[in-house]
């Protein structure tokens, strides 16, 4: 991987090869048979590599390093925040390794509130608020600080959608300007890497 370089006439992004365009995190009982199915179906059409894990790992191999792996190798991260996403160690997990990339590699965050007030999660209020009582129960506090700060950070992005459950199955609209702010942040991207 390239390194950042900084003098005091230039300043150069790093250039990396990546292997996804997207990578999506989520809770896979809340959305994975309707909202990421119909998303990953318009981006594979679209010819956008997306790294989805019921796609792309093979039955029986350990999920964590492969799944930390895609992660660090996808352009662009979108997290599909439902209302059992926190109760998931391994979905915070996920999200801290993708706010992680975001700082040190320059991935791009692009966050969806499926079905979750943005508010809930910045504030881990409501069923937040539940799932990290859990996980404080567990023990493990730096965990449970880091991911409480991975999803502010997340929530606090300038980037996101939000899905209300009011809106139902009508995900076409929501796709199409998905997909058009993709290939938007796509083409800006290009312009600044050397």
């Amino acid at each position: 991987m390239a390194s950042k370089s900084m003098s005091s006439s230039s300043f150069s992004i790093p250039t990396k090869s990546w292997r996804y365009d997207v990578f999506l995190s989520f809770r896979g009982e809340d959305t994975r048979h309707n909202f990421v199915d119909h998303l990953y179906n318009a981006l594979d059409q679209k010819r956008i590599h997306v790294f989805k894990d019921d796609k792309e790992l093979s039955l029986g191999k350990q999920i964590s390093p492969e799944l930390l792996q895609a992660i660090e190798e996808s352009r662009f991260a979108v997290v599909i925040l439902s209302k059992r996403y926190a109760d998931s160690s391994w979905c915070l997990d996920e999200l801290a390794k993708i706010m992680e990339c975001q700082d040190q590699m320059g991935q791009k965050v692009l966050p969806v509130f499926y079905h979750v007030d943005p508010s809930d999660v910045r504030g881990q209020k409501r069923d937040f608020a539940t799932a990290f009582e859990q996980h404080e129960f567990k023990g493990e506090m730096d965990k449970v600080n880091n991911w409480r700060k991975a999803l502010t950070t997340t929530a606090n992005l300038p980037v996101s959608w939000h899905i209300s459950a009011d809106s139902g199955l009508v995900l076409s609209p929501f796709v199409d300007e998905f997909i058009s702010k993709l290939n938007l942040l796509w083409r800006v991207i290009k312009v600044y890497q050397p």
